[in-house]
């Protein structure tokens, strides 16, 4: 039970995890990739916010037994390193992770300007380790206020963070969140903001699940537009639910996500689209669903909370299982997504 240097993850299991994940690394991540046979499936990344509840090195191995050939390690408070101790502790990380064999392909990160608390310690310490990409976040809307003038300034805040990240070598992929408020869910007023500046340094992290949350089939012509700011994807899976009571007034409908297949994202057209355009990733992986576990009395939150306060409330083989079920489910689907060919055109009416 959620000890922090648990043994149910055998030597074995380890091994073979990694043995069946090496197939599932691309080559480098790169904007985009010549394509000369079947597209390698890029690097699906375990997300270490699901690792909170152990320690970093317990993390690596239970991201090896689950059959994840990488791992994206978020610098953060609450997170395995904070920016406070992000030059030593990021170059210990790192060398931990990929010493098991697995890549570290970009960093999740607060920066959301050039102006962002320790931005300069972080960029400098991720180009050391050789990790030219990272995650950073986009501001909120005001509704109280006109949308011209936060467009101006936060053009001017992405055009200062590109010349940082030129400084230091490194690129900035925003996040799509679908957030009634946030800039970026629909994908297109990100891409407008920096549509007039060098993708070398600034671009997107493209969430399919938050994407289609906020804007249904419309990621089809959102994905198009940024595509040359595409510089990674984070998957999940989500549903519309209409909740039975509500405040008098209120709109009923909320998202829910889910396990991967049991919402509403199109990830057989989503994979179709990064193995025409030669994607190579990486792909962040999430799980942000309440799981029933089996002997459990509670609803489990895969999603969890932060470092030293995350306690593992189920087994951790269950954990680790629940782990290789989405791993298992989408490199099955990346595979169908090679061979069957795409459904009829979208319509908006029934038949």
């Amino acid at each position: 039970m959620g000890n922090t240097e648990g043994t149910d993850i055998s030597r074995r299991q380890a091994v073979q995890a990694v043995a069946a994940g090496a197939a599932w690394i691309g080559a480098a991540p790169a904007l985009r990739a010549a394509v000369t046979g079947p597209p390698a499936q890029p690097a699906l990344a375990l997300v270490s916010r699901h690792l909170q509840w152990t320690t970093a090195d317990h993390g690596v191995a239970v991201a090896q037994a689950a059959g994840f050939p990488a791992i994206i390690w978020t610098v953060r408070r609450g997170a395995h390193i904070d920016a406070s101790n992000v030059r030593t502790e990021l170059p210990r990380i790192v060398a931990r992770t990929r010493a098991a064999g697995l890549a570290v392909p970009m960093l999740i990160t607060p920066i959301s300007d050039a102006q962002s608390e320790s931005v300069e310690p972080i960029l400098a310490a991720m180009a050391e380790q050789g990790i030219s990409l990272y995650r950073a976040g986009a501001p909120r809307y005001r509704y109280d206020a006109p949308f011209q003038p936060q467009y101006d300034d936060f053009r001017r805040k992405l055009a200062g963070l590109a010349k940082l990240n030129e400084k230091h070598g490194v690129t900035a992929a925003f996040h799509t969140h679908a957030y009634a408020d946030s800039i970026g869910g629909s994908a297109w007023d990100l891409w407008m903001l920096m549509n007039d500046l060098d993708p070398r340094w600034v671009g997107l992290n493209y969430d399919i699940g938050h994407v289609m949350a906020k804007g249904g089939a419309g990621w089809r012509e959102s994905i198009r537009a940024v595509s040359p700011y595409l510089h990674s994807v984070s998957i999940k899976d989500f549903r519309w639910e209409k909740l039975s009571q509500v405040p008098p007034g209120q709109w009923p409908w909320r998202t829910r996500l889910v396990p991967p297949g049991e919402g509403m994202v199109n990830f057989g057209d989503f994979f179709r689209y990064l193995q025409a355009t030669g994607f190579g990733g990486p792909m962040e992986t999430y799980y942000e669903y309440l799981v029933q576990v089996p002997g459990v009395a509670q609803p489990f939150d895969m999603l969890g909370t932060d470092f030293g306060k995350w306690q593992l409330t189920i087994p951790e083989a269950a954990f680790v299982a629940l782990l290789q079920r989405d791993v298992q489910f989408y490199q099955r689907l990346w595979t169908t997504a090679l061979t069957t060919p795409p459904p009829p055109p979208f319509s908006v009416k029934a038949d």
